[in-house]
């Protein structure tokens, strides 16, 4: 079974109505993920390729079992969305939806503690591409076909990167067990270190690409546990070498304000850690397969 999600996972998808929703709800039934139902309120007893959709994320989940929802929710509902999915006892939210403000987000950390640890959802995103285990489900917006089944999970903020990273792999014959976009956001849900965590434990993983960017200090949080826990090779990239200190650059998240937030500097963390760096985008692919090689 993959880290987070597999053939078998009943998925919800809230915004299922909305062009965006609708539109990867063809994609991801196409690519197999088991979607039992939809969320839009007032389009409750309707239907979207041939997918029941309910009024609320409680009535759904009791009539059809689903655990796991997929969120294409415009910015202004978005926030009071995943709060539905927590309070509905999903186990997991993938937040596609961008543009949430931070404050917004900042509520919904602070309502999903509420929920003790045994029964917590975890959130994916948001801002973030979502969840590909090739040949098992696809919760999110990547293009499948760039994915080869194998062992090497990937981790980003970048959804781009992580596309151009399975790409070259693919190229290369490596495949991927997982791929997670945990969104560029200051505030999101899961972190690296998060995403790690699962990859060490998972058996079908042999390796982990971990693709960082300035601003922020996940990476550096991320370096601790690949210090203190992983077992696996880690092969990194962190994006914004040129980037200048205290611009705002790219992702909402990406601006560097203090010690451990360049690109430089999370370069260096990571080094000292053991992670394998790779020096471009355009090499992340062969030095993936360098490092698999010299672990094997």
């Amino acid at each position: 079974m993959s880290i987070l999600v597999d053939r078998t996972t009943p998925v919800m998808v809230q915004g299922i109505t909305g062009k965006i929703g609708n539109f990867h709800t063809a994609e991801m039934l196409k690519y197999g993920t088991n979607i039992v139902c939809g969320v839009t309120p007032g389009k409750g007893g309707s239907t979207v390729h041939g997918v029941p959709v309910f009024d609320t994320v409680k009535e759904a989940t009791a009539k059809t079992g689903a655990e796991t929802s997929v969120m294409f929710v415009p910015p202004p509902f978005a926030a009071d969305s995943i709060m539905e999915a927590a309070d509905g006892g999903l186990k997991l939210c993938v937040a596609i939806t961008d543009g949430i403000p931070a404050q917004d987000m900042i509520r919904v950390k602070r309502y999903m503690r509420r929920y003790r640890e045994a029964n917590r959802m975890r959130l994916i995103g948001p801002n973030c591409a979502g969840i590909i285990s090739p040949g098992k489900a696809l919760i999110g917006i990547m293009p499948d076909h760039i994915y080869k089944t194998g062992s090497v999970g990937i981790v980003g903020r970048s959804g781009t990167l992580g596309y151009e990273a399975a790409s070259q792999m693919s190229d290369l014959g490596i495949g991927v067990s997982t791929s997670v976009g945990i969104g560029g956001d200051p505030v999101n849900g899961s972190s690296f270190r998060d995403i790690l965590e699962l990859f060490e434990q998972d058996p079908e993983t042999s390796a982990v690409v971990m693709i960082g960017e300035i601003g922020g200090p996940q990476e550096a949080e991320a370096a601790e546990f690949v210090r203190d826990h992983m077992t696996k090779p880690v092969i990194a990239y962190v994006a914004g070498l040129s980037a200048p200190k205290g611009r705002r650059m790219g992702h909402a998240g990406a601006i560097i304000s203090a010690f451990g937030e360049s690109a430089s500097e999370k370069v260096e963390i990571l080094r000292e850690v053991g992670a394998v760096i790779a020096p471009t985008p355009a090499a992340i692919g062969e030095t993936v397969r360098d490092a698999v090689a010299t672990a094997a």
